[in-house]
């Protein structure tokens, strides 16, 4: 017997607000017959393909410490470079920059989502194509 992966659940303090950012950097969308309101304490959203289901929940305490789990999240066209500046753009908080940190074309971008949770950008799958090339 085995398990799947229903959803990813993020604690938050707005789970509007957080939604509808995630939704603009991974092009997700609402759940059909279940729109996120403002105001709601719990907001799912997901891909267009629906394979695969974010869930903010709103809870009392303030994020702490770094996340044990995050997204890391690969540009479905362009490079990483300019995933980086579109995330910043819509107010992603860059942490580290990892990129050549293994040699040229390596490494990954740590950024923070308005609430502070942690993700990664890494390099498109064209850009490891080039590398192999």
């Amino acid at each position: 017997m085995t398990s799947f992966l229903s959803h990813t659940t993020v604690d938050c303090r707005d789970a509007y607000a957080l939604s509808q950012w995630w939704k603009q950097v991974l092009d997700y969308v609402d759940v059909p017959d279940d729109p996120n309101e403002p105001g709601d304490e719990e907001c799912m959203i997901l891909g267009r393909d629906g394979r695969h289901r974010l869930l903010f929940i709103e809870v009392p305490e303030a994020k702490v410490g770094k996340n044990r789990i995050h997204l890391d999240l690969r540009p479905v066209a362009g490079t990483q470079d300019e995933e980086w500046a579109r995330l910043l753009a819509l107010g992603a908080e860059e942490l580290a920059d990892r990129r050549g940190l293994y040699g040229p074309g390596s490494g990954w971008v740590v950024l923070a989502d308005p609430e502070g949770n942690e993700f990664c950008i890494l390099r498109s799958e064209a850009e490891l194509g080039e590398a192999t090339a």
